[in-house]
């Protein structure tokens, strides 16, 4: 039986956002599949004017999230109409950015589905059904996700016990493609059906990776493979050769940062957020981290997200294909310097790590 309580159509916004509230209007509108992939143009635009609105990456990439999750549950509910599996529960999941609610104006789809029923039958379903949300939501601007991490690949869409043995299995071993699992499939939140699936997999998931401090130092350590874009006295260490030199890819080289840092304090905290910001104030609260760090980093984490936000923007306003990439030289004085501080609080989070998990620096 599937849950209709998180329903996101029905559930107040996390915000009071005209945003939501006219995203809610526009797809309360839509019945069916050609409606919804009508209403995605329109609710794009409103993404767009938010980017424009705000200088808060908080507040912009949650309420983007949030927006995107109204969309995605739209289309789920306007594929079950046509033909629903048959009553057994299952949940799908959100991963990656989507499922941290970091989403940016440009996002390709992270999902999966866990289920809790007659093995290979009711995967056989599921899949059918997975494949025709994920091409809708392809068709309504959440491009098909080039490394297959969709509901619709056999290996994203497993039972609650497959699920737990992957993960364990994932954590135990810890080699590199376990640890790049770890950066998507950890970042997992509850969309659609039965949540108590996903909650009882993430709060297991937390308590397994809490207790393998093994398995956290080799996250530490393939956090720090990422290096910290900065130079000597004030420098920028910006990108020499190719389409995009002289600029620093804001995603990877910046934003991953901290996200890393914080899902590896949220897991040792032995708690299940997925939300970065709220992965560094649990560890807070759990004594692993002071106050005063955990705020700087998280300011620093959400400028890099609306200097993402703005550079997307441009990008899309020029007619270009959008992207990450921020030449330091080309930004305002004033947001250069808040680049380079929030750098440089990048750089202290690693320093915290080698401390924390001393021998991998």
């Amino acid at each position: 039986m599937l849950d209709t309580n998180h329903d996101p159509l029905t559930m107040p916004p996390h915000e009071p956002s005209p945003a939501l509230q006219q995203a809610h209007a526009i797809l309360a509108a839509a019945g069916d599949v050609a409606s919804v992939k009508q209403a995605a143009s329109r609710i794009r635009a409103l993404t767009h004017a938010l980017a424009d609105e705000t200088d808060n990456g908080e507040p912009a990439t949650r309420i983007i999230s949030s927006v995107n999750d109204m969309l995605t549950h739209r289309v789920i509910e306007a594929v079950l109409a046509d033909a629903a599996p048959d009553s057994f529960p299952w949940c799908w999941i959100s991963l990656g950015s989507e499922g941290r609610q970091e989403q940016t104006l440009s996002s390709d789809q992270d999902n999966g589905i866990i289920f809790d029923g007659p093995g290979e039958s009711g995967r056989a379903r599921l899949l059918g059904m997975a494949r025709r949300i994920n091409d809708i939501l392809d068709a309504c601007g959440f491009p098909l996700c080039m490394g297959n991490v969709m509901a619709s690949n056999p290996e994203c869409c497993l039972s609650l016990s497959e699920w737990k043995a992957r993960f364990r299995e994932w954590i135990f071993e810890g080699d590199p493609q376990a640890l790049l699992n770890a950066t998507i499939f950890f970042d997992l939140r509850p969309l659609y059906g039965a949540h108590a699936l996903a909650e009882e997999l993430g709060n297991w998931l937390a308590q397994e990776a809490s207790e393998n401090p093994r398995f956290l130092y080799q996250m530490a350590a393939n956090a720090l493979q990422r290096e910290v874009p900065l130079g000597l006295i004030r420098r920028f260490a910006v990108e020499r050769k190719g389409k995009f030199r002289g600029t620093i890819d804001l995603k990877l080289k910046a934003a991953a940062l901290f996200v890393d840092g914080g899902r590896i304090y949220g897991l040792a905290s032995g708690t299940h957020a997925v939300n970065t910001a709220e992965r560094f104030r649990l560890a807070v609260k759990a004594n692993r981290l002071h106050p005063s760090e955990a705020e700087r980093w998280i300011n620093g984490f959400h400028f890099v997200q609306s200097l993402r936000l703005k550079n997307q923007q441009a990008c899309f306003r020029r007619g270009e294909e959008m992207h990450n990439h921020v030449a330091p030289s080309m930004l305002e004085a004033g947001d250069r310097a808040r680049l380079l501080d929030a750098l440089r609080q990048a750089r202290h989070l690693h320093h915290r790590l080698v401390l924390d998990y001393p021998g991998i620096g």
